[in-house]
């Protein structure tokens, strides 16, 4: 059993890595201020007598008494809805709240882990996206609040790895999806799902020829503590490389909820990537990793969860 702090543990991903980890036997201590995730999502881990939840801002001075084996800090604003409201607090979280938690992780001479993204990579002109390709990235673009974040957490994790010689972990997440993902998310499963559930047209940003790989997020969890388990100190793409055009995905969602919508088409917004893949050859070779779940699948186990939502 391992003492594990997460933090982002009442957002979508930081909950199921928690009740991953509480169904592994480990001690977790969840903490997150709430601006994105919700308590609802932390229900199950509540009544665990090995969870513990810390309503904090990571961007403050962190404290957690006894020892710890790993931090892993999923703290963020990933999606566009809430990083384009606060921009500030987004920036801040991957700058101060990696600077803190790093600063735990190497007080407890604990393993860290860091949840990066495969918006490192920008509007990738390499497809599918190796960990060696260095992206194609607008520093003063509309995401970049959300991508710099990232990019400076990676590399501050670099640089405490090299200079006090701690162990670390950096996954770069590509897009994932499954319950407890929020309505207002601004992603566009939870968009389309919505709207077909309701009758209304799903939209549809272009031609739609664009390309997404989206990972449910059973198979995500599994990947991060598959590589939090590893001895991997480098960055590792974790995802599902079933690359998908955002029309395909838009017929799908309509099929699988039995909707009459149709699809409009509006603006493409602008710098949206024009294709997403993970190459996940080294999560394969070194983490013993790969996704199982596919699309259709996955999407027809969250079909329930967000006709409850609606």
């Amino acid at each position: 059993m391992s003492r594990i702090l997460v933090t982002g543990a009442a957002g979508f991903l930081g909950s199921h890595l928690c009740d991953s980890l509480l169904a592994e036997g480990h001690e977790v201590i969840g903490m997150d201020n709430r601006v994105s995730g919700t308590g609802d999502n932390l229900e199950d881990a509540m009544y665990n007598d090995r969870f513990s939840y810390y309503d904090h801002d990571v961007t403050e001075f962190i404290h957690v008494k006894g020892e710890l084996d790993a931090v892993m800090h999923l703290a963020s604003l990933a999606s566009p809805v809430f990083y384009r409201e606060y921009p500030i607090k987004t920036l801040k979280v991957g700058a101060l709240g990696t600077h803190k938690t790093l600063g735990l992780a190497k007080e407890k001479d604990a393993t860290y882990f860091f949840t990066s993204t495969s918006e490192v990579y920008g509007d990738p002109e390499v497809n599918p996206q190796p960990e060696s390709y260095r992206g194609n990235v607008d520093s003063y673009g509309p995401r970049s609040c959300y991508d710099e974040s990232k990019r400076y957490g990676e590399a501050i994790v670099r640089a405490y790895r090299d200079e006090h010689d701690m162990d670390v972990r950096v996954a770069r997440i590509f897009n994932t999806y499954g319950p407890r993902m929020r309505l207002d998310d601004g992603r566009v499963i939870p968009n389309f799902m919505k709207q077909a559930l309701t009758g209304r047209d799903l939209t549809v940003y272009g031609d739609g020829s664009q390309t997404r790989s989206f990972c449910y997020v059973d198979d995500m969890i599994d990947g991060l503590v598959s590589l939090l388990e590893s001895g991997v100190d480098t960055p590792v793409n974790i995802g599902n490389p079933d690359e998908r055009s955002i029309l395909e995905l838009a017929e799908l969602v309509i099929e699988l909820v039995g909707s009459e919508s149709g699809i409009t088409y509006e603006e493409l917004p602008p710098q949206d990537p024009k294709v997403r893949r993970p190459d996940i050859s080294k999560a394969k070779s070194e983490v013993g990793w790969e996704p199982d779940v596919g699309l259709r699948d996955g999407l027809e186990r969250s079909v329930g969860y967000f006709a409850e939502r609606v």
